[in-house]
């Protein structure tokens, strides 16, 4: 039986990598990192890449594995989840990952202008009901601008065609220069198996892994923001994925896996 949610959130106030600022502690002390995640924590001059709703934290820790030349940070507020990914970093000695609980919403807080070259959103909640929250809205972007580097990039894995098609709206509306756009990740591999971006995507979370089971296409998108453009909300409607998420599976006639 794993650790209950308090046994792991005792773990991680003692672990070096890990940082937790929720929006009650982030609105009276000030981040001392922000700005010199490099000098102070990771001790070199790679670049930074962030993972927004790590979950457990899979992909940051995979990531980090995959290329040691750069410095990764998974974010999230839940801490329990959090402990999987801060715990197997610190058992295999992986120095090029740290972990940040907070919430997404102030993730700009963090972070100084420049100091990220990467974000990586995996399987965002779609946020049907309402824009603001989705984290590939113009509130959002206009968050992560202040700290992207001018050629920073964002990249969206989603199981969700809401989503994907919500910020491929988002991207043309606002002439957003468009990286990579992959309609099924399954198709992709099979033609482009063992260049840098299939190894990347080849990464699975469990919750990943689940949706794969189902037969439910897995979509990939990497944008980037130009700090100087507008960014307005395309007038667009998209329609509603059958289900919400792995945990809401009533929501359609897809069974979960076994």
């Amino acid at each position: 039986m794993g650790k209950n949610k308090l046994a792991k959130f005792a773990d991680m106030q003692t672990y070096a990598n890990v940082f937790e600022y929720p929006h009650s502690v982030a609105e009276q002390i000030p981040f001392e990192k922000r700005g010199c995640w490099n000098s102070s924590f990771f001790h070199n001059s790679n670049p930074i890449v962030i993972e927004l709703g790590c979950g457990r934290g899979e992909y940051t820790v995979e990531l980090a594995k995959l290329y040691p030349d750069r410095n990764f940070i998974g974010i999230d507020i839940k801490g329990a989840r959090m402990w999987a990914g801060a715990t197997q970093a610190i058992q295999q000695n992986i120095p090029n990952v740290a972990f940040l609980r907070t919430n997404i919403e102030i993730i700009d807080r963090f972070f100084a202008a420049g100091e990220v070259s990467q974000i990586w959103l995996t399987f965002p909640d779609p946020q049907m009901k309402k824009f603001t929250k989705r984290l590939t809205s113009t509130p959002f972007l206009e968050r992560y601008r202040k700290f992207l580097a001018p050629d920073g990039v964002i990249n969206l894995k989603t199981d969700s065609n809401f989503m994907y098609t919500y910020t491929l709206a988002m991207a043309e509306h606002n002439n957003l220069p468009v990286i990579y756009n992959i309609q099924n990740i399954d198709v992709y591999l099979e033609e482009s198996t063992g260049t840098e971006l299939s190894t990347i995507l080849n990464i699975r979370t469990y919750y990943e892994q689940q949706w794969r089971d189902r037969g439910i296409d897995i979509k990939y998108m990497a944008f980037s923001v130009p700090q100087e453009s507008v960014l307005t909300e395309p007038e667009i409607e998209i329609e509603l994925d059958t289900y919400r998420s792995y945990n809401r599976s009533k929501r359609s006639g897809l069974e979960t896996s076994k």
